[in-house]
């Protein structure tokens, strides 16, 4: 009788669990009417809906393909927090909410919902009636947070028509969502990877730059009243609620479809033609150059110029719209330097200062089959102070000269239209080297290969469902205490 008693007791306890567990997956625990928490796929749209009063419906992303980065949204990736359609659109964010128990079911299918076990800090009031969703504004548990930061405007972005730099914004979280204010009381929502980028940066189009750094076609409609208004805070929605950072005023010049055109020309002494059109007629323009360059509304002059890339600007004295830059090169069919007796040196008939210049100028070293940018953070640095070559540099964490051998080297510089090759051979033993100068570029190479930095928004899908009842209870536990500092 006591054993029996044993199984008996044994079956009862097997089946609470296994009713706990599913009433924690599903929710069938909460009474109908009753308030359940969770997280869900929330669209753009009705994200920023009750954000910024209706102003008007936020796209998804659809133009966010570059290199696959819409999907690389789990956790400390580029657009964490975000959803998208498995083909190239990041649709909305994945947030916390609270809604009825009767919708669950629906909402669960629908949007992904997935129930958390206690109540979050900060999340939206969802309901559904047929298909239509609402989303509320956010209900920040803890009140919203305001501090003072800075910010700087750019106009000469790669991601649109206006950049903003904010300092003070919360680091070390996930944004799901920005929204940059104006004196005027205009708000602009901020979508991932088009408007969102890294380190405080924000961009948008407000029609006149449509098309961004890497090709893709951004949106800019609801963005054309930005033109001419004044950002003075950004508030910033993470899953500790409002963080609103005050900027002071930072004004937006006025954009305009204008061209700024200088011809490239040969270095030396001379002269190249400057074209300035589709200017405002109330643009008071200021026009200056790179030192050395004397500039008028319709041509540069120079004497004793050395290759390279150079700037002439053009602003309005009252600032009220945007400064435009040309730029344009200034060649020569010299090469200054030779590789000889292990090091690069100056060329003969050449001064230190031809030589400087040319690495100044230095934009790529073609090793092998592979070619490296040389500017910026991760640029490779492959000469030491002496000239000589360093056999041990790295870019990216990888060597470049991983193996002895022969190494085929390609130096091009802007300005210099013949690049400067040579050869190096990587012995452990005995480094030796050859000289071979090119008149013309090498235009095809087969299997060549870039590595270069990365510019470029930081917030994911849901999880992939276990099927196991604890796994989702510990992964919905582990989202609702997870801060800022984790």
């Amino acid at each position: 009788m006591k054993k029996i008693f044993s199984i008996i007791s044994a079956a009862v306890c097997t089946a609470a669990l296994t009713s706990a567990f599913t009433s924690v997956q599903f929710s069938v625990s909460a009474a109908d009417g009753e308030k359940v928490y969770g997280t869900m796929n929330i669209p753009y749209a009705d994200f920023y809906k009750a954000e910024i009063d209706d102003a008007y419906e936020v796209d998804a992303v659809s133009s966010a393909t570059t290199k696959g980065k819409w999907g690389m949204n789990g956790k400390g990736e580029i657009v964490e927090g975000t959803y998208n359609n498995g083909n190239g659109t990041i649709l909305g964010v994945n947030f916390p909410v609270e809604a009825s128990a009767d919708d669950v079911d629906a909402l669960k299918e629908k949007y992904g919902f997935t129930v958390l076990d206690s109540k979050p800090t900060a999340y939206k009031e969802v309901s559904l009636s047929g298909d239509t969703l609402s989303v509320s504004k956010l209900v920040d548990t803890d009140g919203e947070q305001t501090v003072d930061g800075s910010a700087t405007v750019s106009t000469n972005s790669y991601y649109g028509d206006y950049q903003i730099k904010v300092t003070g914004y919360p680091e070390n979280t996930v944004l799901y969502g920005v929204i940059v204010n104006t004196k005027e009381d205009d708000h602009y929502a901020m979508r991932h990877l088009e408007n969102i980028w890294r380190n405080g940066s924000y961009a948008w189009s407000a029609g006149i730059k449509t098309v961004e750094y890497h090709g893709n076609h951004v949106s800019y409609e609801d963005y054309e009243s930005s033109k001419g208004k004044t950002v003075t805070s950004v508030t910033f929605i993470t899953l500790d609620g409002y963080t609103t950072v005050n900027v002071g005023e930072q004004y937006l010049p006025i954009r305009f479809a204008g061209e700024v055109k200088a011809d490239d020309a040969s270095a030396g002494t001379g002269r190249t033609a400057l074209s300035i059109t589709g200017f405002p007629e109330d643009y008071k323009k200021v026009i200056t150059a790179d030192e050395g360059l004397n500039v008028t509304e319709t041509e540069i002059s120079y004497t004793d110029a050395k290759p390279g890339k150079y700037n002439v600007n053009v602003e309005d004295e009252n600032g009220k719209y945007a400064p435009m830059t040309a730029q344009f090169i200034l060649s020569t069919d010299d090469v200054p330097v030779k590789f000889a007796d292990g090091k690069l040196t100056t060329a003969d008939g050449f001064t230190d200062d031809d030589k400087a210049n040319f690495l100044k100028n230095l934009a790529t070293v073609d090793i092998n089959d592979t070619s490296y940018k040389a500017t910026g953070s991760k640029a490779i640095k492959l000469f030491k102070e002496d000239g000589s070559i360093d056999f041990d540099v790295t870019v990216s964490d990888a060597k470049v000269f991983e193996n002895n051998g022969t190494y085929n080297i390609t130096l091009n510089s802007t300005g210099y239209n013949a690049p400067y090759s040579f050869e190096v051979k990587n012995d452990v033993q005995n480094t030796t080297a050859t000289t071979t100068a090119k008149t013309t570029k090498t235009t095809t190479k087969t299997a060549k290969t870039t590595t270069s930095a990365s510019n470029s928004p930081k917030t994911g899908v849901n999880g992939m469902a276990f099927p196991v009842a604890v796994l989702t209870l510990a992964g919905a536990t582990a989202f609702v205490l997870r801060k800022k500092n984790d």
